[in-house]
């Protein structure tokens, strides 16, 4: 008998879920509600929202809307956003993730100082062109710089002063190496602070994740092709545990994986819902009683 676990840390992290909840309260009440981009990076996910009546646009759609309301997700959205719904008369619904909001307003902050003295540079560690980043280089007109991994950090000017941030997402080991890799090259002159502002509950899933994955044979990563937090996780996995597979729903799983495994565990993202991780256990069960029947 194969045992088949769902890990208990995976699935919605609070910003999620609550951007969720709040679309479902606002489809219950039968009004048109438009979400600025995927709700969430999970095709499964967003089909069932759609199915309610939830109806996703990019920018240059909202930017036609007029009288609507419109969703805000987890990840923010920087402040031209705002700024269009109020000519255009579109109620938001704010479902920014608290810890965004917090870090949004840090880097404004940061950027209006910086207009009434020395130059700095603004640096943010994270994915371009990812949502929640581009809300971030938002707060600065644009004037951030965004680095993707330690090897971008070379193109910093270490004679400048230098704020680092971090997108709230990112590999919390490889922010303390852009750290590391800028104090020791940063000028004497200038000055240099870092602020950690990677979410904790994101953070926390990469040790616990790997405890997991090293305890069944075949692992299943279930998440969405665009999660940037996914591909962490399931990167995490795989180091661990060699026999990792990583699936955007449940008919992606092949037979051929599941021979000779007796212990099997499936995981996801932040951005990977619970009732999608359920409908795998499904399919696997169901697919080991097909196979005992035909023997």
């Amino acid at each position: 008998m194969v045992n088949v676990e769902i890990d208990n840390g995976s699935g919605f992290c609070f910003g999620v879920t609550t951007a969720i909840k709040k679309a479902e309260e606002e489809l219950a009440k039968g009004n048109t509600l438009y979400c600025l981009g995927d709700i969430v990076h999970n095709g499964q996910e967003c089909e069932r929202l759609k199915k309610m009546g939830l109806i996703t646009i990019n920018h240059e759609e909202f930017a036609q809307l007029r009288h609507v309301k419109v969703l805000l997700r987890a990840h923010g959205e920087p402040p031209a956003t705002y700024e269009l719904a109020r000519k255009n008369q579109i109620e938001i619904i704010d479902a920014t993730c608290p810890v965004v909001l917090r870090l949004q307003k840090r880097i404004k902050q940061e950027y209006d100082n910086t207009q009434n003295g020395r130059s700095k540079q603004i640096v943010i560690y994270g994915k371009n062109g990812h949502a929640e980043v581009l809300g971030l280089v938002g707060q600065t007109n644009g004037e951030a710089i965004v680095i993707e991994n330690l090897g971008e950090a070379n193109r910093l000017d270490f004679t400048k002063d230098i704020r680092l941030y971090s997108q709230t997402t990112k590999s919390v080991d490889e922010f303390w190496q852009i750290v590391e890799y800028i104090k020791a090259h940063i000028s004497s002159e200038a000055s240099f602070e870092y602020f950690d502002t990677i979410c904790r509950q994101v953070a926390n899933r990469m040790p616990n994740i790997r405890d997991f994955a090293t305890n069944h044979d075949l692992i299943l990563f279930v998440c969405g092709r665009k999660s940037s937090n996914g591909k962490i996780l399931y990167q995490e996995c795989k180091q661990v545990n060699n026999n990792t597979y990583q699936i955007d729903q449940p008919n992606e799983i092949e037979a051929q994986w599941l021979e000779n495994a007796h212990s099997i565990g499936i995981c996801g993202a932040t951005s990977t819902p619970k009732w999608l991780m359920e409908e795998c256990k499904k399919v696997i069960l169901q697919e080991e009683t097909a196979n005992k029947n035909a023997d």
